[in-house]
């Protein structure tokens, strides 16, 4: 289920970017404080997807792309592979169990629409070790990538949509740097394309 961040009196008008954690090990938390409000990246608002069911999920994210209420998606989790936070960018055609094809009909690989160059430099900016991966990895964060990039209607104005991983040994603080930093960028694409 998605909760938009709105103000007491009128709902917030900046594009909106969902960020999902699909899995419960992800070091993410929207909210920062004892406040209880969101974080948003600059010039954007975040919408707040609970995790849960994978196939609940891409019904859910792909329902907010298709009607305007988000522009944009970034899934949060880890990877198993290496020390680095990972940019996976592209997706296989695989059921959740790995075993079959997803789609008979969809395309064999869904490659990212997010601005895998821009994310990567901004991660290193941060100090944080980070690298673009084609490799996808056999969870519920490859199913979603997969799932979202071959439902989107093709168009001059795709949504981004990216998976972020996150190695098994960062920590809370390098997993919220890492998001802002990869959420913020994307969030700079999304007001340099006009709004639907």
């Amino acid at each position: 289920m998605t909760n938009e961040t709105e103000g007491p009196n009128r709902p917030d008008r900046r594009p909106g970017i969902a960020i999902c954690t699909y899995d419960g090990d992800s070091g993410w938390d929207l909210v920062e404080d004892l406040s209880g409000e969101a974080w948003s990246p600059p010039g954007a608002r975040t919408i707040r997807v609970s995790m849960g069911d994978p196939d609940a999920l891409a019904d859910t994210l792909g329902a907010d792309l298709k009607d305007g209420r988000c522009r944009a998606v970034l899934l949060v989790g880890r990877t198993h592979k290496g020390a680095a936070f990972r940019i996976q960018m592209r997706a296989e055609n695989r059921a959740l169990d790995r075993k079959d094809r997803l789609s008979v009909t969809g395309p064999g690989v869904a490659r990212t629409t997010a601005p895998v160059a821009d994310i990567l430099r901004a991660l290193h900016a941060s100090g944080l070790p980070a690298e673009a991966s084609s490799e996808a990895e056999d969870d519920a964060g490859s199913y979603l990538l997969y799932r979202i990039l071959a439902d989107l209607d093709d168009g001059p104005h795709t949504p981004a949509v990216g998976l972020l991983r996150s190695p098994a040994s960062a920590d809370e603080t390098a997993v919220k740097k890492a998001v802002k930093a990869a959420a913020s960028i994307m969030a700079g694409h999304m007001a340099l394309s006009p709004r639907t």
